[in-house]
């Protein structure tokens, strides 16, 4: 077991926009995102199922055709493969969960 603050992280930021710290478990990811607003996150998909939480703003979010405006308490689950998209409409904070672990950003952040 480990404990953990998000203080403690320095944020990288992946896209332009888009601020994150990351941590990650033996099967997961978690990504708690700072998104300044009109910051456009392209279409993309992959392997790992992805519930995307809305913590703080408003966000535009696109999955298979689909778009929603996203506010605090907001929850998407998108499945593994599945092309999305989106948008910050305000500054926001967001919280992505990832499974399995995105090994892409390991060693990012930590």
């Amino acid at each position: 077991m480990s404990f953990k603050n998000l203080k403690d992280i320095v944020p990288k930021e992946i896209l332009p926009g888009y601020q994150v710290r990351f941590i990650h478990t033996e099967r997961m990811t978690f990504a708690y995102w700072d998104v300044k607003a009109n910051s456009p996150l392209p279409e993309h998909a992959h392997e790992h199922e992805q519930v995307a939480n809305v913590l703080k703003g408003e966000y535009e979010l696109t999955v298979n055709g689909e778009t929603r405006r996203l506010k605090p308490g907001d929850v998407a689950v998108i499945p593994s493969n599945v092309p999305h998209s989106g948008v910050a409409i305000t500054d926001c904070k967001l919280m992505d969960v990832f499974a399995p672990v995105r090994e892409d950003y390991l060693g990012t952040n930590e």
